[in-house]
């Protein structure tokens, strides 16, 4: 096999993951991905759009379900088949004809899901907006399917590190509340956490939401209900909208924020294939 091109394996390895995800139901997925975004559809605030804190929860919930399904759908992937890599590996598998198998296989998925998350959270909500780069609703899909397929090769990246499935669910919980804490909706991140979140799906998914949204022209709730403290706050000068830079209405904060989102991906693969190559190394 040592002299079967990297491409050659890529389609031999697709196709035996497909043929294993679908022996093992993959359509439980699917249907994983219904039920959340349903919940997240039921759930999100009548105020989206309308309100800034209303706004702004409702793309976090969207974009915590996008996290949340894309690692469930590959956290077991890999370290339950470290046996059968070792061995084929021997045989002259290469690992990353083996992990862009997986990716490949990941990615169908997530397109799944995320026409599903898209059609029940943002379609069904009506969340309209200007467009920046494209119409809204392709941007709006498009940022669901980079943290959706991103989730799904972090998760790839853990399954990998794990020794087994048991050790990869223990860590599912800490690698989810990570992303999380560090999307700078819940807690203000400042010094070092700050910088940590710059590798975080969740901070770059929702620079892209509120970007798409103009969230920091949405005025805010307090403001919208009493229109006399807002015409004071304007008559004193006084900034009234959030006024943070993540959420700029900027086609170059929408372009910034997918391409880290991609960068952050790519080194998920790319610490994939190094973390199976170095348990491997004595094979």
């Amino acid at each position: 096999m040592n002299s079967v091109s990297t491409l050659k394996q890529t389609q031999v390895y697709f196709r035996k993951v497909a043929r294993i995800s679908m022996r093992e139901k993959a359509w439980k997925y699917i249907i994983f991905a219904v039920i959340i975004a349903g919940i997240v559809a039921f759930v999100i605030s009548d105020n989206m759009l309308e309100t800034f804190e209303g706004t702004k929860s409702g793309f976090f919930t969207i974009a915590s379900a996008c996290i949340w399904v894309g690692i469930f759908n590959s956290i077991q992937s890999i370290c339950k088949e470290h046996d059968i890599i070792r061995s084929e590996y021997r045989q002259g598998m290469k690992m990353t004809a083996y992990v862009l198998a997986n990716v490949i296989w990941q990615f169908i998925l997530s397109l799944v899901q995320s026409a599903i998350i898209f059609i029940l959270c943002i379609i069904l909500v009506d969340v309209e907006s200007d467009a920046l780069l494209f119409n809204p609703y392709v941007e709006y899909f498009i940022t669901i399917l980079l943290l959706t397929f991103g989730s799904s090769v972090l998760g790839l990246m853990v399954s990998s590190i794990a020794g087994n499935p048991t050790t990869a669910m223990t860590i599912m919980p800490f690698v989810l509340i990570v992303q999380l804490i560090l999307s700078g909706v819940l807690f203000e991140l400042e010094g070092a956490m700050e910088i940590f979140a710059w590798i975080t799906f969740s901070k770059w998914g929702m620079s892209a939401f509120g970007s798409i949204a103009d969230m920091n022209d949405i005025e805010m709730s307090l403001l919208a209900d009493d229109k006399e403290l807002k015409q004071q706050l304007e008559l004193m000068g006084k900034d009234i909208s959030s006024n943070n830079d993540m959420y700029d209405h900027d086609e170059w904060n929408l372009i910034g924020a997918w391409l880290m989102c991609l960068a952050i991906t790519l080194v998920c693969i790319i610490v994939s294939t190094i973390s199976l190559k170095l348990k491997n190394r004595d094979s």
